[in-house]
């Protein structure tokens, strides 16, 4: 079992994207995720990303595999993770 299940927070660490975290909301397949910012708290837009491209971290929201990003949002909200999501790295 990979630590890139659904709701687990990561840093992205390839693209334009890179240092940024985001929430995996469903697995594709064993090479590929979906993720998700949501862009409205940290910038970076749902789309579909390596797994090798993904640093997972000890965070992690309660969400359904396909959650809308209203739904990410208010669960980064809950979880208290807000700041967390918005500092860029592994802070």
């Amino acid at each position: 079992m990979s630590l890139v299940e659904v709701g687990r927070v990561c840093v992205k660490t390839h693209g334009r994207e890179a240092g940024k975290k985001c929430v995996v909301v469903e697995r594709v397949d064993k090479n590929f995720v979906l993720v998700t910012g949501p862009p409205e708290v940290t910038g970076v837009r749902r789309r579909r990303s390596n797994v090798d491209h993904l640093t997972p971290t000890k965070n992690s929201v309660d969400i359904k595999a396909g959650a809308e990003d209203a739904a990410v949002a208010k669960a980064i909200t809950s979880a208290k993770l807000t700041p967390f999501m918005k500092a860029k790295g592994d802070e």
